[in-house]
Formats: C-alpha cells, structure tokens, sequence
C-alpha cells in the first residue's frame, strides 16, 4: 500500500510541473497572431516576372465575396501583360464581388482578344447578357482587334506554354473544347483559315443566349462546310429548346457525315418533347383561364328560373 501510495504521490508531482510548463506555453503559443497570407500573394502579384503575376492573379478567385482580393484583381486587369490580364478577368469572375462588372465591362475594350473574351466569359458566369453581345460580334466578325481571332487561336495551338497557361476555366476555352474527339480535332487543326475551334467555342456558349437573332445565326452555322462547326451548332439549338427551328434542322437528317447525322437526329427529338411541354403547358393555362362552359341541363334549370 505504501507503494502504491508512493507512485501516486510521484505521478501528482509529475503532472504537477508538466501543467507548471506546458499550459502557459499553449497560452502564449494561443495569444501569438498568425502571420497574414496577403504579403505572399502581394509579392506574386508585384513580381517582376509575368509568370509569377499569372500565378498569383489566379488563384485570386479562389478567395470570393472579398472586397481586397477584388480591388487586386481589377488592378490586375491593367497589367502590362495580357495574360495577366486575361486571369485578373477569370478571377474576377469566380469571386461574384458586387460592383466588379463595371471594371470587366471595361475590359471589353482591351486590345487583346483573350482578355476580351476572358471578360465576356467572366461577365456571363455573373448573369450579364452584355457577354452575348460580345460571343456574337466576335463571330460574326463585327467585332475587330489588333490581333484578330484566328491569329490569336493559332498562337495557342502552337504555343503549347500558352496552351497551358491558358487551360480550360480562362476565357471560353479555345482549344480543344470538350468531348471533342480525335477526329474533329484533326479537322480543326488542317482547317486553320477558319479559325474552327473558337468559332466552335463561339457557338457552344450562344446556345443560352435567347436572341432570336442568335437562333438564325446558329441554323445557318449548322450548315457551315466544316463539319465539326454544324455538330455545334446543333448542339446549341438542341440546348436552346425552341421548336421553331426545327424545321431547319430536318433536313441536316440526311447529311452525309454520320456525326452531323446523329446530332441532327437527337436535336429534332430533342426539340419535338420541347414542342410537346410547350403544347401541354399552353393547354393547361387555357384551362385555367377560360370559364368552364355550362352543361346543358344547366342551361335548361336557369332558363326556368327566369321565367
């Protein structure tokens, strides 16, 4: 029992000098502030090396609803250096700071089309329909720029640095878009002039633009003699669920390339259930709004009533 006794006297007096020493620790070591992030990204954004500012201007829309990360990337989108303007755009974007579409709509302007279009991109994440103004004049040409769009597209695809800086989320993603396929993205790479793959990208985010001008424009893209370009095209007009262009998608039925073929065939199956919500729907707001007609015994009982 002595023992015994002993050990727990020792253990008390162990537990005793640890607590003496460790809870004040843990108390300074608590009341000690935690050094702020901002100087490390601050040093990227300043760096003079634009790969560093790219870096660091990028992962800005990681950091949402911040009113300091918003003020940097607007700051950003005057850099000297047009990628580093493209990300500020990006990250602008990502964040959904009120009262940055102001800044992004001056972007707009800029001289180089991947800020413009990482602009437009970032705009429409944000529900500004000014973006569709801009998918629409870049592809139809009305929109110009120093650079020009099929030169921009051809320094991507030979610049494979730029291509991944560029990546798939900053600007509408030029090359390649998704679910491409090796075939189609044989095609673009021999039809160069054309400028195939962001005109491919154009079409894909003008499915949700509700125009009417815009569905015009997308029927007479599905007869484009690139291939890839009519099988964008029809998937666009498959997203935008308007039965009136069915009648210019039929006859895409009997292409001769079985893609163009296939897409054709989704797309009026597609658009036929859309013609058949819409069917049902009118129906159903007819039924609600027209009085219900009287049965004839009705009729009958009040005609003697007033009698």
């Amino acid at each position: 029992m002595v023992c015994t006794s002993n050990k727990m006297t020792t253990m008390l007096a162990v537990s005793t000098l640890l607590l003496t020493f460790v809870v004040p620790t843990a108390a300074c070591c608590s009341q000690t502030p935690t050094p702020s992030a901002w100087p490390f990204l601050q040093a990227g954004l300043n760096d003079k090396h634009s790969g560093s500012r790219i870096a660091a201007v990028r992962v800005l829309g990681l950091i949402p609803n911040d009113p300091h990360a918003a003020d940097l990337a607007e700051k950003a989108l005057r850099d000297k250096n047009s990628a580093v303007r493209a990300a500020a755009a990006t990250a602008l974007g990502q964040m959904h700071v009120p009262g940055t579409d102001a800044s992004l709509r001056q972007a707009l302007n800029d001289k180089s089309l991947s800020v413009v279009m990482a602009a437009a991109h970032a705009l429409r994440s944000l529900n500004d329909p000014v973006a569709y103004q801009v998918y629409y004049e870049v592809y139809t040409g009305e929109r110009k720029n120093d650079t020009g769009m099929i030169a921009q597209e051809m320094k991507v695809l030979h610049d494979p640095k730029l291509l991944a800086e560029m990546g798939f989320n900053e600007g509408i993603g030029y090359v390649p878009f998704a679910g491409i396929g090796w075939e189609a993205w044989q095609t673009i790479v021999k039809d160069k002039k054309e400028g195939a793959a962001a005109r491919a990208a154009l079409i894909s985010v003008l499915a949700t633009d509700p125009a009417p001008r815009t569905g015009r424009l997308l029927l007479t893209a599905s007869r484009n003699r690139n291939w890839v370009l009519r099988v964008a095209a029809l998937q666009a007009i498959a997203k935008r669920n308007d039965p009136s262009l069915m009648p210019g998608v039929e006859p895409l039925l009997a292409d001769a390339k079985r893609e163009v073929k296939f897409a054709a065939a989704a797309t009026v199956i597609c658009l036929e259930d859309a013609a058949k919500v819409q069917a049902t729907s009118s129906m159903k707001i007819a039924q609600t709004t027209q009085p219900a007609r009287a049965s004839g015994a009705q009729i009958w009982n009040a005609a003697l009533e007033t009698k």
